[in-house]
């Protein structure tokens, strides 16, 4: 008798457990597993441009500003409006009401201030933090101070207008971050954004929603972030459904749920307009002609696609309308001839031996192809990345295929120091690699970096993109892909051009989870 009591106890158990499984296992989850590729032990926002840590620090910190969707045009979002002062050196920002850090302390100017203070004044004994000086002219660059007027307003002073500073203000490294001690006594980052940092040991960083937020609440409860080294590393990672989405640093091999959207890194051929015959327009412009964009596409294949603007899709004041590239085999070879070229003359091209994907070595061999066809012949060089910028930075080049980006979003920091005087001197501070010099070009390219009123920037970023594309110092190619492989269960992800994407608005689909 008691052995069957003890059965049926048993199979009652059993019961319960099984229901308990299958309710579980009903309910949705609402922990978001997403791999990456260099992931941080520490979570410091102004320490990368580009990579993990940006789009780690964009869920737990918060930007006065933010990039639109899509776009690196800005939007309010720490601050709700701002203004600037007639001579342009004073910005002052207002402030959100109610907003709230992580550990509840309340946003306030002076907490905004302080947190710019860590660029302006860093800490000798922290982490070097470089996104402040690459995208405000250096440390504290163009920056004089940065103060609260009062509890809701911040002010940024600056020793010189500086229009960029709106649109780079949204970059995460620039976030605004509360300093504050860690039971341990160490210091430790406290931000306003819609997760908050719950765990970091190697190789995993764990996030848990900030339901507090001003946006919102985020739509999932957790995001795992994992160190994701390879492709076959994120295979297995899928097919063990441990990962639900995957930000690869390139191409991925994996072409289920893989998803892409053009970046900020542009590939582009400079000419040494110091030399003849480059410093010949119509030669320049034969080049262009004889580019053919579906040769190019071929040969980028996953890795990027031809670009036919001298910005890429997705920066704001980009110039839509006459393609770059492209034309006939006649044309190319008519503007050739009008622009003289020498008899047996056969420039050098270089190229940077390590690269890829995409693979500069294929691009360069279909440029050469290309030339050939309309009576241009070029030699193919490959130099180490550190040779080959003493050899632009020593103008002793014809051609480069090389790259640029553009920084924080604003085509200010792609397009002046690819094209104006002041990047054009010879030695370790040149940037303008095809030494080309216009007074015209630079006098637009500084209004348009001077002026704060935003259409007049964008009419005058037209303009400099419609003298550049008659003149052709340096002609733009691709641009290259931002990827991302997701699950089909995985709903509401809108990739960004910048790869900061926004995941606050990212969970999974209950009834496709399995």
């Amino acid at each position: 008798m008691r052995a069957r009591r003890l059965l049926g106890t048993t199979a009652l158990a059993l019961l319960v457990s099984a229901t308990w499984s299958v309710l579980a296992s009903a309910q949705p989850r609402r922990e978001l597993r997403v791999g990456v590729s260099g992931l941080p032990a520490t979570l410091e926002p102004g320490t990368a441009l580009e990579g993990a840590v940006p789009l780690v620090a964009r869920q737990v910190f918060d930007t006065l500003v933010a990039y639109r969707e899509a776009s690196t045009d800005v939007e309010g979002a720490l601050a709700v409006q701002w203004t600037v002062s007639r001579d342009g050196l004073v910005w002052s920002f207002t402030l959100r009401e109610g907003v709230r850090f992580h550990d509840g302390a309340p946003l306030s100017g002076a907490e905004v201030a302080a947190s710019f203070e860590r660029h302006l004044r860093p800490d000798p004994q922290g982490p070097p933090l470089p996104v402040w000086g690459a995208l405000l002219r250096g440390t504290p660059g163009v920056v004089k101070e940065v103060r609260a007027a009062d509890a809701r307003t911040v002010q940024i002073v600056l020793v010189q207008p500086y229009a960029p500073l709106l649109t780079v203000l949204a970059h995460p490294g620039l976030a605004v971050a509360r300093a504050t001690l860690a039971a341990d006594g160490s210091r430790r980052l406290v931000g306003t954004g819609p997760y908050r940092l719950a765990e970091v040991s190697a190789g995993r960083l764990v996030l848990d929603a900030f339901p507090q937020h001003w946006g919102g609440p985020p739509r999932a409860e957790r995001i795992v972030f994992l160190e994701i080294g390879s492709d076959e590393h994120a295979e297995a990672e899928f097919d063990a459904r441990a990962l639900d989405v995957w930000f690869p640093p390139g191409p991925p091999r994996r072409g289920d749920g893989a998803l892409s959207i053009p970046g900020l890194r542009v590939g582009y051929l400079a000419f040494q307009t110091e030399k003849e015959p480059f410093s010949r327009k119509k030669v320049r412009q034969a080049v262009a002609t004889a580019l053919d964009p579906a040769a190019l596409a071929a040969v980028l294949e996953r890795g990027a696609i031809p670009l036919q603007s001298f910005l890429p899709p997705g920066v704001w004041a980009r110039r839509e309308g006459s393609p770059v590239l492209g034309g006939t085999r006649a044309m190319a070879k008519k503007l050739l001839r009008e622009g003289g070229w020498p008899p047996g003359f056969t420039p050098t091209l270089l190229v940077p031996s390590e690269s890829g994907p995409p693979s500069l070595e294929r691009l360069a061999e279909a440029l050469q192809s290309l030339l050939a066809e309309v009576g241009m012949p070029v030699k193919i060089r490959e130099e180490s990345a550190t040779a080959m910028r003493g050899t632009l930075q020593a103008g002793e080049h014809d051609l480069v295929l090389t790259e640029a980006t553009v920084a924080g979003g604003d085509p200010h920091l792609l397009l002046f120091p690819l094209s104006t005087s002041e990047g054009a001197s010879k030695g370790p501070r040149a940037l303008n690699f095809s030494f080309y010099r216009n007074p015209r070009l630079d006098d637009v390219l500084i209004r348009a970096s001077q002026l704060s009123f935003r259409p007049e920037r964008l009419r005058l970023y037209q303009r400099a993109q419609g003298m550049l594309a008659e003149e052709l110092p340096w002609i733009p190619l691709y641009v290259r892909l931002q990827w991302t492989v997701a699950r089909p269960e995985v709903r509401g992800l809108r990739l960004h051009p910048t790869g900061f994407h926004r995941l606050a608005t990212v969970g999974l689909d209950a009834g496709a989870q399995q």
